[in-house]
């Protein structure tokens, strides 16, 4: 496995005063996908806003490429991070093609990845499904060739089949090196295409370990979500 290209050391996050995620350590190295996972509430989203630079830590520390870093989500996304929220994160009002341009995007490379984008290019992105969008929000993310990708939510509503198709394209964008953190409510799909994977309860890590641990402990995942319902 390649370096760390994304970490966090005693992360202490939230808003306002409110802190959500304590003591949170994790990393991602290049090359892998590592699943976070864990039920609503659990402070998922939250640290990847974190990470990613939307939302300033209240305490600990993020590390990107290495290095200790304090900047906003932009500066972030130049360095080599891309963000793919729940929300799906296209314009509406331009076509495919126009989305994959924006920020200088490759669209040959985006296409390489997502050739069922293709034929859509001249289309505008609000004619498409919502699958198709969610598609082409990685494809943005690809277009600009990131070192390290942070997934929330990315089968959101998505049928099964579509769900699928976009955890496959997770591994391949792993497999070609990009470090990958997948915030997954399919925690089966999910481990099935991680490395490795991290369970939040109220806000601190309940289990980690290889996927393939983590799908042994799939009774005890289950009971941690009903745990934090209870």
């Amino acid at each position: 496995m390649n370096g760390t290209v994304i970490q966090s050391r005693g992360l202490v996050a939230g808003y306002g005063s409110m802190s959500v995620v304590q003591n949170l350590d994790l990393h991602v190295s290049s090359g892998e996908v590592v699943a976070l996972l864990g039920p609503n509430g659990a402070g998922k989203t939250t640290t990847v806003m974190t990470l990613a630079g939307h939302l300033p830590a209240m305490g600990g520390e993020v590390r990107l490429f290495g290095a200790p870093v304090a900047s906003p989500l932009y500066r972030r996304v130049r360095a080599g991070l891309a963000l793919v929220a729940e929300q799906r994160t296209v314009f509406m009002n331009l076509t495919v093609a126009e989305n994959l341009r924006v920020n200088r995007g490759n669209t040959d490379l985006a296409l390489e990845l997502f050739p069922e984008l293709e034929p859509h290019l001249r289309r505008r992105v609000g004619m498409l499904s919502g699958g198709q969008q969610q598609i082409l929000a990685l494809a943005r993310a690809v277009s600009r060739s990131p070192s390290v990708v942070l997934a929330d939510e990315l089968s959101f509503g998505l049928a099964p089949v579509l769900v699928d198709r976009v955890l496959s394209a997770v591994r391949t964008m792993a497999d070609r090196g990009v470090g990958v953190l997948l915030v997954e409510q399919h925690v089966h799909k999910a481990l099935e295409i991680a490395d490795r994977g991290y369970v939040l309860r109220h806000g601190e890590v309940h289990m980690e370990g290889a996927a393939s641990w983590l799908r042994s402990k799939s009774d005890e995942i289950r009971q941690s979500y009903l745990a934090a319902d209870a």
